[in-house]
């Protein structure tokens, strides 16, 4: 199990060298360390020492007789995400524990809670742990192609954009936007269980058929029910082979004939609005594709696994860094 009560004795009151020590072999043993180092000179397995001249309290170090006396130093965070890094461990997976469960990502918050000093900082261990996520949502897309749809899951689509939202009305928009960029949605809603959704969110330059329909094509299986608005360029999709069935917004939400409704993809733009904008993640359209990578891996892998949101992330990290 992987959940906050493992390593919360690690986190509270002074680091010691022995909670550092246990802090290491949790962290090897989750494979975000290594658990092996070589000397670089003589290619000898070195040691875990104690070294008061670190933070983390203890390094590799090898000392053979053919140093000549001065042994071999190698920082236990070599080759893994904590290397060049100058925050401490406890606080790292801190940060780590908080991403994966969406807990006070504010930079002012984790400023306080003395997480890092300057917004620099956590700016790029967000960064990071960003960039792991989209790693394992890529390779997800390669082996399983991120198919939604089929004979027991319906598609609700869509299209919202997320560009910068200005106060009052007033204020210039984000710099990174040239024009106005639009999110295409696409959610996986099971006949059984229509609280856990599986999206494909994908900026796109237009919503016009020709950026729309290739990527319906591509993402949602054949003879799947879509559910969508009176939009025109859906209006191919019967033709390709799909129970398309529509709402006309501008008479009632929910189809009087068919029941279809678009009000789940509606919530859903609620809550991944309210994440991108809490973290500014609308700034550049390639920020706003990482965070909406991270929606993607919170909900198609992350919500899977035994250990959780925070388990999954110390998987994905193992993967990236072994």
């Amino acid at each position: 199990m992987t959940r906050f009560t493992e390593f919360r004795r690690f986190i509270n009151g002074e680091m010691t060298k022995r909670k550092s020590l246990a802090l290491i072999k949790w962290l090897q043993k989750k494979n975000l360390l290594k658990r092996k180092m070589k000397c670089k000179s003589c290619h000898r397995f070195m040691k875990l020492k104690t070294r008061s001249n670190t933070g983390d309290q203890y390094a590799w170090i090898c000392s053979h007789p053919e140093h000549q006396g001065r042994p071999k130093h190698t920082s236990i965070r070599n080759k893994s995400i904590f290397s060049r890094s100058k925050v401490t461990l406890r606080k790292w997976i801190t940060f780590m524990y908080r991403f994966a469960q969406g807990l006070r990502l504010r930079q002012i918050d984790m400023m306080d809670d003395s997480i890092a000093a300057s917004s620099t900082t956590l700016s790029r261990m967000a960064k990071t742990i960003r960039n792991i996520c989209v790693t394992a949502v890529e390779r997800m897309r390669r082996r399983t192609g991120q198919l939604i749809g089929g004979a027991r899951e319906f598609v609700v689509i869509d299209e919202s954009h997320f560009r910068h939202k200005r106060k009052y009305g007033r204020g210039r928009m984000a710099g990174g936007w040239k024009r106005k960029k639009w999110v295409f949605g696409m959610l996986g809603v099971k006949h059984d269980d229509q609280r856990n959704h599986k999206p494909v969110l994908r900026v796109v330059e237009q919503r016009s058929r020709r950026h729309l329909v290739p990527l319906i094509a591509h993402h949602v299986r054949l003879g799947s029910s879509i559910i969508s608005d009176q939009w025109r360029a859906y209006r191919t999709l019967t033709a390709l082979g799909y129970n398309h069935h529509t709402v006309n917004h501008s008479m009632f939400y929910v189809d009087p004939n068919t029941g279809a409704h678009t009000q789940h993809i509606e919530r859903a733009w609620r809550s991944y609005k309210e994440q991108v904008w809490r973290l500014r993640g609308n700034r550049t359209d390639t920020l706003l594709s990482d965070h909406l990578a991270v929606i993607e891996w919170n909900e198609w892998l992350a919500k899977k696994h035994p250990g959780g949101s925070f388990g999954r992330l110390i998987h994905d990290i193992a993967r990236k860094y072994k």
